[in-house]
Formats: structure tokens, sequence, C-alpha cells
């Protein structure tokens, strides 16, 4: 299976998901998510607005700005295909932006350099437990990755892991996932 038809069969496996499934795996996820000390001890953590078919990150948003954290989200140049973060410190400072996409609004808020965030949440569609991720094809994390200096996380339903994935050179794979089944230290085979 190539990764075009991968992403159409993971977006079907995840519509087919009921919200109240949906909701049960999510409360399991932030439960682990929250008691793990890359969490805890991050000051600034880098995470986009969830997609309709994702992981609720309005919750992790939420939950970050309650204990004090700073929150950066993605904002994509689609020229360059590079992508920086820039913090925000309410919604109103979001945008949907193309492909369904919210994004900071870009004269409300500053740029956050890489270094600052001590924690990187990497989205994707499909997973294998060696950290290396499908994403929806745009390739921006594994640009923006090549250089991150601190920990990368991705969180995910159990559904979003498998056996295999097609695996590229300029992948790189993230530390850490968490699942509603638990974490998955990854370590991959390079």
């Amino acid at each position: 299976m190539n990764k075009k038809q991968l992403r159409q069969q993971m977006k079907r496996r995840l519509l087919h998901m009921t919200k109240e499934e949906r909701k049960k795996k999510e409360n399991v996820i932030y439960d682990i998510l929250f008691q793990q000390h890359g969490w805890q001890k991050a000051q600034m953590i880098g995470i986009t607005i969830s997609r309709q078919i994702e992981v609720d990150t309005i919750c992790i948003i939420e939950r970050a700005w309650q204990e004090g954290k700073k929150v950066a989200i993605p904002k994509c140049d689609v020229a360059t295909k590079q992508m920086t973060f820039r913090e925000i410190d309410c919604f109103q400072q979001i945008e949907r932006t193309f492909f369904d996409l919210y994004e900071p609004i870009v004269e409300e808020t500053r740029e956050v350099q890489k270094h600052e965030m001590e924690l990187l949440f990497v989205p994707g569609l499909a997973f294998v437990r060696q950290g290396y991720r499908l994403g929806y094809g745009g390739g921006y994390y594994d640009r923006y990755l090549v250089d991150f200096p601190n920990d990368t996380l991705s969180i995910a339903y159990d559904c979003q892991i498998v056996s295999m994935l097609p695996i590229e050179q300029h992948d790189i794979p993230v530390q850490k996932m968490i699942t509603n089944e638990g974490i998955i230290v990854c370590e991959s085979e390079t």
C-alpha cells in the first residue's frame, strides 16, 4: 500500500469511531499525558490545533494554560514549505487557513524559537512503534524536526498504531507516543 492509500484507509478508520469511543480513549490519553515528567517540567509546549479526526488538543492547550505553561502552534509557509511556531495565549489569536488548519494570527503572536519549546507534539495519521509516522503529506514536520533539540511526542488512538509504514530517509521519529493503551517509548532502528 502506498502512502496515499494508507492515509485514506486511516482517515476511514478514524471516521468510524463513535463520539463516545473517541471521548473515552481521549480521557485515558490525557490521564497518561498529564502524569508524564516531560509534560510536568515543560514550560512551553508546541502543539497543533487538532483536526476533527485527531485526538482533541484543545483540552491539552487549555490544561497547559491552567498550569501556567506557554503554548505555541505552527504557522506553515506554503511557498517555502517551512513551518514556524508562534505563541498564543487565547483562542482568539488563531484563524482558519488552508487545508482546514487553524494557525496563529501573525500580527497578534510572537515567533517562538525551537529551543524554547521543551515538548513538541507531532501530529500524524498512522504510527509505528519505532516512532515513525505517516503525516498529511506536506513534510513540514520532518523538515522542522531535523535540528529540534528537545522532547518530541505523538498522541494517538490505539487504532492509529500499525505494524508497518513506508519509511523514507528524511523521516524523523518521535521519542515517545501516548495512546489509550499506554506509553510507547520509541527506539528507532536506524
